[in-house]
């Protein structure tokens, strides 16, 4: 696949997490199998544990946004430099909805082939989500 397949299919995962949809287009994302190289907490493996992390995330923070800043790729890799804004309304790793809003950033590199993601590996400042939610100073 292209490198402006794989930006297109990294453009549509920010796409589903600011529209809510998580099953709208994950099995034209992510390979089946996929390995996150940097999952969350208690994330299950392939493309179900994406599909779970992102419902998570969502549930936690239904007006989840995520604003790419900067983005590099080549013919297999996608870069994504973002912010990650939401209010917390429902639970985020076993900690109740506050109604505080947070504003994070992150970096992901994907690696694809056949224009899914097959690994990833990445980062979004957790600890910041919790400075911002009260729970850490």
């Amino acid at each position: 696949m292209s490198r402006e397949q794989n930006i297109a299919t990294q453009e549509k995962a920010a796409e589903l997490i600011n529209s809510g949809d998580i099953d709208g287009g994950m099995e034209t994302m992510f390979a089946e199998d996929a390995l996150d190289h940097d999952p969350a907490p208690g994330q299950a493996a392939g493309r179900e544990g994406f599909r779970g992390f992102f419902r998570t995330l969502v549930g936690a923070f239904p007006d989840a946004r995520l604003e790419p800043a900067t983005l590099v790729a080549d013919d297999d890799h996608v870069c994504l430099a973002y912010t990650l804004t939401g209010t917390h309304q429902g639970d985020f790793q076993g900690i109740a909805a506050t109604g505080r809003k947070i504003e994070v950033r992150g970096v992901q590199i994907g690696r694809f082939e056949n224009g899914k993601i097959v690994e990833r590996w990445g980062s979004t400042d957790e600890l910041g989500i919790l400075h911002q939610l009260g729970l850490r100073s």
